[in-house]
């Protein structure tokens, strides 16, 4: 039997089997998509991000060559805000096509199993008192296969089939937002800075992925003006002077992938023999930027959780710890993400920080910092 299946071969998922995998675990990855897949996604990772995978033995990194991204430049309807991270440190751009396969390659030379094409229906559970135990899921196209395990980790996204089945997450009512992400060529005046346009409760964001390519990511809420995807991004693009003025020469590379309602809430972070990682323990939006760093953090806090449980045998108590660990590690972080999303989506907010970058230059800049993890 294996000791862990890991449901979903996104960046959580992969490097948590990584971690297992290395320390000699019998460990399956499955997921739902044929790989390398694109992904909607800001195609960023911060300065934490980047961090923290260079802290660990992976090879062949593709990260090195990916563009430096030295900072953040925010805009509001009356204010700029244009902040380096300094000192050196830098976040990276890489599309997830090709940082997923990445990821996914060295948790299978580490020594885990991949099969892609997968997909899991559900999870199939057992009795035990006092409840329910997962002993694995139920896949295929109609949930006739039986992968079982001792125990799961469910890393298959917001939209976890795992974690809605169990009624570990759901919607919230607030807030609602959908993405509309595609590639652009020929915007002026990319440069080595991230982008984030926000416009109360919509926002733009910009990534330069090459010298003329970038990744343009739109989040709105519900009903947003526009005929079809690429028609909404047109529409928010061309309601902004200052970027109207940008995208006159604009190509759209890609076709409009479109995700939504963003916001899940996770009640816990698990039950007997199944834990959440990723953005299946929990996503609002990509306002800040450290998705992947925060996924991967809570993905290595599960691996490493499932090790321990493995070990000693108490394998129920194994999501109460693991909520303990996110808690200690990541709680302050994502106490930091709340405030600083309720601020910007007022347009005084940001145009508060614009008169802040010039009163108090520091303060801002350590505000960027701090949310991409360079702090």
């Amino acid at each position: 039997m294996l000791d862990v299946l890991v449901v979903g071969a996104g960046p959580a998922g992969a490097i948590a089997a990584w971690r297992l995998a290395r320390a000699g675990a019998r460990v399956l990855v499955v997921d739902r998509e044929r790989f390398p897949r694109h992904k909607l996604c800001g195609d960023t990772l911060n300065p934490g991000a980047v961090a923290l995978l260079q802290s660990l033995p992976l090879d062949e990194s593709p990260l090195a060559a990916a563009p430096p991204l030295a900072g953040m430049l925010v805009t509001g309807p009356h204010a700029r805000v244009e902040a380096r991270y300094g000192s050196g440190i830098l976040g990276r751009a890489i599309e997830r096509r090709v940082f997923d396969k990445w990821l996914i390659d060295q948790a299978v030379a580490a020594g885990a199993e991949f099969d892609d094409g997968v997909t899991v229906r559900g999870p199939f559970t057992g009795n035990v008192r006092p409840g329910m135990v997962v002993r694995g899921v139920v896949a295929g196209p109609r949930g006739g296969i039986r992968i079982p395990a001792r125990l799961t980790i469910a890393a298959d996204g917001r939209a976890s089939v795992l974690a809605r089945s169990l009624g570990l997450a759901a919607y919230p009512p607030s807030p609602r937002r959908w993405a509309f992400g595609t590639y652009v060529s020929g915007i002026v005046g990319a440069s080595d800075l991230g982008e984030m346009h926000i416009r109360g409760r919509r926002y733009v964001g910009i990534a330069p992925l090459t010298a003329d390519r970038c990744n343009v990511c739109v989040v709105t809420g519900p009903r947003p003006p526009g005929r079809t995807p690429l028609g909404v991004i047109q529409a928010q693009v061309n309601a902004d002077p200052s970027l109207r003025d940008r995208f006159v020469r604009a190509r759209f590379d890609a076709p409009v992938r479109v995700l939504g309602p963003l916001a899940v809430q996770a009640g816990s972070c698990g039950v007997n023999g199944l834990l959440l990682a990723g953005d299946a323990a929990g996503f609002v939006d990509p306002m800040t930027g450290d998705g992947l760093h925060l996924a991967l953090r809570g993905a290595l806090l599960a691996a490493d959780e499932a090790l321990a449980a493995l070990e000693s045998g108490d394998i129920a108590g194994a999501p109460s710890r693991l909520a303990i660990a996110r808690r200690q590690i990541l709680g302050p972080k994502l106490r930091f993400n709340r405030i600083l999303r309720r601020l910007v989506e007022t347009p005084a907010a940001v145009d508060l920080a614009g008169w802040a970058a010039h009163l108090a230059p520091g303060a801002v800049q350590w505000a960027v910092r701090h949310a991409g993890d360079a702090a």
